[in-house]
């Protein structure tokens, strides 16, 4: 490996967000105009034809601005020679943070107590000692294991890359439906690909403790929200806490929106604040990387072609 003689040419756009501009300079490399880029920092409007269109046969590398990039791979714009990375693994403290939030409002029984308008009995159970079950390990999971540390709380994680630091056990997403018995919470947080679509519907809820809450802070259509429904609607499961539903946004009217045991937030897990810094570090990271002579292949967040993430 050898550092290069010129800086990385890297276009910034269709939107030259000045946060990103300054993280391609920090890692040694100069914005460029797009005939003349190897590697595009995309921000826009997230279109897959946007992303195509500005795409050449000097593209090296492409950086997308969000964790989930099922937009792109399902349009098919995902594809060699150029190396698409994605934030996946950026914004993981952030999420983390909230899917704790949505947990300990849910064992507080703040769902009930926050919209009373009458003193009411105390419906609340402790959260020390949970066992809580995460459904796919990467950045969100690894962050929120250390921020259940002082719960003590008993962590299973599934995971297809082998066994998960700080969990008690570790199964494949293959058998993921095996740790839900046990789990007091049940957190989703799994990429989005056509192989995790509707991976909870009527059968996993029937497997789920009947006081049992699922937490989403992947994507909405892991979840089978009709199914969700009539899960909350009948006790099959105590409630659910989402910060991504499907549709989305999850409109007026809706029945998740009447019913006492759900809690939702509006995609809004990750703070703006949390969003641009942690994009800023991966672009300043993997331009880094680069301006070092590494391949593309090593860049961080690599997606991988045909996987979606």
């Amino acid at each position: 490996m050898t550092s290069r003689t010129t800086p990385v040419a890297v276009h910034v756009g269709p939107e030259p967000v000045p946060v990103l501009l300054e993280a391609v300079r920090r890692g040694g490399g100069h914005a460029v105009p797009l005939a003349q880029a190897e590697a595009i920092v995309y921000y826009g409007s997230d279109e897959p034809d946007e992303v195509r269109n500005m795409i050449h046969d000097g593209i090296r590398w492409v950086q997308l601005p969000h964790a989930g990039v099922e937009r792109w791979a399902d349009a098919g714009v995902i594809h060699e020679p150029a190396v698409f990375t994605a934030a996946t693994g950026s914004y993981g403290e952030a999420v983390a943070e909230h899917a704790l939030a949505l947990m300990l409002a849910a064992a507080r029984g703040l769902h009930r107590l926050a919209r009373a308008r009458a003193w009411s009995p105390n419906l609340t159970q402790e959260f020390t000692g949970s066992t809580v079950a995460l459904v796919g390990c990467g950045g969100i999971g690894r962050s929120l294991i250390r921020l259940l540390e002082p719960f003590g709380c008993r962590i299973l994680a599934v995971s297809d890359s082998g066994p998960v630091t700080g969990a008690e056990r570790t199964v494949p997403r293959a058998a993921f439906r095996d740790v839900l018995p046990e789990a007091d919470f049940v957190v989703v947080a799994a990429p989005a690909t056509p192989s995790t679509r509707g991976m909870f519907g009527a059968h996993e809820f029937a497997l789920m403790r009947q006081d049992a809450w699922l937490v989403n802070v992947a994507r909405g259509s892991l979840v089978a929200t009709d199914d969700l429904v009539q899960a909350v609607k009948t006790g099959t499961i105590g409630g659910a806490a989402l910060d991504v539903t499907d549709p989305e946004p999850l409109p007026a009217g809706h029945p998740l929106w009447d019913m006492e045991n759900v809690l939702i937030t509006p995609h809004c897990a990750n703070p703006r604040s949390s969003y641009w810094r942690g994009l800023a570090e991966r672009v300043t990271a993997n331009v880094t990387l680069l301006a070092e002579g590494r391949p593309t292949a090593e860049l961080e967040g690599v997606v991988r072609a045909g996987h979606g993430f």
